[in-house]
């Protein structure tokens, strides 16, 4: 089924009065292509593929067929994403659906402590979003049980699969009762999906809101052919061009995307990372500093931005192609969405045209080379490590770094001298290095105070001993002396009767 014109509103979709409220008051009134098309049938409990792109709202084009199953019926609906971040940003859209109904969800994902998980589980979730790691973890525990979902969301399932979901996805799917309803959604269609499609779907309807491979019409897309060792140059003059616009820059390494965010900061415009390195909570805080431009660029990776749902990027720069094909289309449709014009530019080595031909193929469109502009000189990099925010950094801190937190320092102001400053640290020098050895002093008596005092344990336990040894000694001689005696009175004893018993048989 190809795109159609979209001329309808939500209410004419057959979703639940409850629903349309909620909507309405979310200011939700006019359908997405991809949501015109998919809720009525997914209402009615169909299976559902939905082939589009990121962007065109196929969160709530299967979040509400959800929702009002799930708020009419008995049972549990889950959803599994690739990345932690999707699935936190699906939890955020839901819950704004979900929650005015009283509907409970939970969260389900590696990388965090899985206590707050479990609890939230045990709590009896009406929607679960999960990664499938570490749901089959859970599963595995018996803190999860499938027996009460009767509806299941696989979103980017393309995605999933490149990262070896396949697995426990099938197990998941093979563990839910055979009455559910299953929605599949990916913006590509290998064999692989539609293997899975056939053997765990029923008669699903397909809707294929563009073409496979197909990008946004709203994004311009261009390429430079560049030396590798060129690359970096290249990206500070198109920064330095486009230095007002939010921009997204894809590394094909983790290590990479490190590299390539210090070398920006360098040139002195605020960048944020994410990739697998980064612990949750650090990813969590360049999401939400991307999204509200306190960092105007953002280098990642292509697993890491699976979920990265931010409004309005206007440049996305591919600094590294991606490994396939897919990859590229997943890449440039973070921008040019909703509606909006956006730019993704492709650094392009001479030695990888041959992918660009792939690409093209693709995408059915061949992609203009632009000549390079002129570069500029290489900036030296900065030795200090790879952070958002180091000490040396801040002027303040830059003054006093490296000083004992318990001295606070002058601020470096017009009203403090230099002189009185160096009095400053001078005295501070001064004064640390007096309490670092009488610390030293002091460690020293403690140690040979604990020297002393093992010594002294250790005499006290073998006088001891020694005491324990000579009792049981002379109890063992006086255990040995009264059973010598008790031994001769009774040989004297026996001897007597013997005796005696003689003197008898003599008589006879």
């Amino acid at each position: 089924m190809q795109q159609k014109e979209n001329t309808g509103r939500f209410s004419d979709l057959g979703i639940a009065r409850n629903i349309l409220e909620i909507l309405t008051k979310r200011g939700f009134e006019i359908p997405t292509p991809i949501q015109h098309q998919i809720i009525p049938g997914a209402l009615e409990g169909k299976d559902v593929i939905g082939i589009a792109q990121t962007g065109t709202g196929k969160t709530l084009a299967f979040g509400i067929p959800m929702i009002q199953r799930i708020a009419h019926k008995k049972g549990q609906g889950l959803i599994l994403a690739p990345t932690r971040e999707l699935a936190l940003q699906i939890e955020e859209s839901l819950q704004q659906i979900a929650g005015p109904l009283g509907l409970r969800t939970a969260v389900v994902i590696g990388g965090v402590s899985q206590h707050r998980q479990v609890s939230a589980l045990r709590n009896n979730p009406h929607i679960v979003i999960a990664t499938p790691g570490r749901l089959v973890d859970l599963m595995d525990q018996g803190i999860y049980k499938l027996k009460f979902v009767n509806v299941i969301t696989l979103d980017e399932g393309d995605r999933m699969l490149d990262m070896g979901f396949l697995p426990p996805i099938k197990r998941i799917l093979s563990e839910i009762p055979p009455g559910r309803q299953t929605m599949l959604f990916s913006a590509t269609m290998p064999k692989t999906i539609s293997s899975l499609a056939s053997q765990f779907m029923k008669l699903p309807i397909r809707i294929e809101i563009a073409p496979q491979g197909t990008s946004s019409e709203n994004t311009e897309q261009e390429i430079f052919i560049v030396r590798k060792n060129d690359k970096m140059r290249l990206l500070d003059a198109i920064l330095q061009q486009y230095k007002h616009d939010t921009t997204l820059i894809f590394s094909r390494t983790k290590h990479g995307a490190k590299r390539i965010a210090n070398d920006i900061r360098n040139m002195g415009h605020t960048t944020t990372e994410i990739h697998s390195n980064r612990s949750q909570s650090q990813r969590k805080i360049a999401l939400d500093g991307f999204a509200k431009r306190k960092f105007r660029i953002m280098v990642a990776t292509d697993i890491a931005a699976r979920g990265i749902d931010v409004k309005d990027i206007k440049l996305v720069i591919n600094f590294d192609l991606p490994d396939n094909s897919e990859d590229y289309v997943h890449r440039i449709g973070r921008t040019g969405r909703a509606g909006r014009y956006g730019k993704a530019i492709s650094f392009v080595t001479p030695s990888e045209q041959a992918d660009i031909k792939k690409i093209e193929r693709l995408i059915r469109k061949s992609l203009p080379i632009l000549s390079l502009p002129v570069l500029p000189p290489e900036r030296e990099r900065s030795m200090q490590p790879d952070r958002e925010r180091s000490p040396k950094q801040n002027p303040y801190n830059k003054q006093n770094y490296g000083r004992n937190f318990r001295n606070k320092p002058y601020k470096n102001n017009e009203y403090t001298s230099n002189t009185e400053r160096n009095s400053t640290n001078n005295y501070s020098n001064q004064n640390s290095k007096y309490q670092y050895n009488e610390r030293k002093q002091k460690n020293r008596y403690a140690g040979q105070n604990k020297i002393r005092h093992y010594t002294e344990r250790q005499t006290e336990t073998n006088h001891h001993l020694n005491d324990e040894q000579k009792k049981y000694s002379d109890n063992n001689q006086n255990f040995k002396k009264h059973f010598t005696r008790r031994n001769n009175r009774k040989n004297k004893n026996q001897s007597s009767q013997y005796r005696q018993n003689g003197e008898r048989y003599r008589g006879k």
